[in-house]
């Protein structure tokens, strides 16, 4: 019994000191002080000095003058803004649907078995690990009217010689054409990791039934890799939107304004013309587009509603 109640009076002990907020509880303060500081002065501060910038008129060089909502209704009115928009949309449009299509074709044919399949999955995802750079003087060479590969391997088929990247007209698609060399192996990644997660019984129930290869590819591989497409779309979305190594490093935005993207526009503005307030307003509205897509993507994803017994 003695024994007993000395248990009780330590455990009561014990629970009395944990009760104490102050007593034996380790102290996070100094673990989550710095990481809150670095935060601060790597996102939370740039924005705060870019919106400060946005409402004032400051050019390199001439004092700082308070210039309100100025700059965002100079953009209403600014006709090479718009068109810069017009741009981004076109490129980003193209430069997730190409890769979306060509990825999961890829998808499909490395998830079937054959020789030298894991060597060949290799080998196609290198293009992700080139850098932007590179990449835009490799194919700003590829692309030449005269000493281009490009235009030489047409010549073989009996297509004339192409000026790609140095005609208005064909220059965003020649520059959809590199971004989707390049992230085609993501969205053949992703879509691969999806089909190792389909079931197989489902495809045994259709062959049993008849149906043929597309067939089975509509109405059991694609609904249920729809999720996983969907990643990709929303991914390749975000990256494309805000594309500018490529461009920047193959076009300037030219020729002329044909392939000047917002990214490319509010360069120019800022670092070119420094006019930092006008580019620091361009800078707020592109960062609320992107925000408002990655928003839309994600209520489109969740709405969706997709589950295992939908998709089987």
């Amino acid at each position: 019994m003695a024994s007993v109640s000395m248990d009780t009076t330590r455990s009561n002990s014990i629970a009395n000191g944990r009760s104490k907020p102050g007593r034996l509880a380790p102290n996070y303060w100094p673990f989550v002080v710095p990481a809150l500081l670095v935060i601060a002065a790597v996102i939370v501060f740039p924005w705060v000095f870019t919106l400060w910038m946005s409402v004032n008129s400051w050019t390199l060089g001439q004092p700082v003058v308070f210039a309100g909502l100025d700059n965002y209704t100079r953009l209403l009115v600014d006709m090479r803004f718009w068109e810069s928009l017009w741009h981004t949309a076109l490129y980003t449009l193209l430069a997730v649907v190409a890769p979306l299509i060509l990825g999961t074709l890829a998808a499909l044919i490395f998830d079937a078995q054959f020789p030298f399949r894991g060597l060949l999955r290799g080998v196609f995802v290198m293009p992700m690990m080139a850098t932007p750079v590179a990449i835009a003087l490799v194919w700003t060479m590829m692309f030449h009217p005269q000493l281009g590969v490009l235009n030489y391997l047409l010549s073989l088929v009996g297509i004339g010689p192409q000026e790609w990247i140095y005609n208005q007209n064909s220059v965003i698609p020649s520059l959809v054409l590199v971004e989707t060399w390049q992230w085609t192996p993501l969205i053949m990644l992703i879509v691969l990791g999806g089909l190792a997660a389909v079931p197989r019984e489902p495809y045994e129930s259709a062959e049993i039934d008849g149906a043929n290869a597309w067939q089975k590819f509509r109405y059991l591989t694609l609904p249920m890799i729809a999720p996983f497409l969907m990643i990709g779309v929303m991914i390749r979305s975000i990256d494309a939107v805000k594309s500018f190594d490529i461009i920047y490093a193959m076009t300037q935005g030219g020729p002329g304004t044909a392939s000047e993207t917002i990214n490319i526009y509010l360069y120019n503005t800022a670092f070119s013309y420094y006019d930092i307030g006008y580019g620091s307003a361009m800078a707020v509205v592109f960062f609320i587009m992107i925000i408002a897509l990655s928003f839309v993507l994600m209520m489109i994803r969740q709405r969706a509603n997709w589950s295992d017994t939908e998709t089987r």
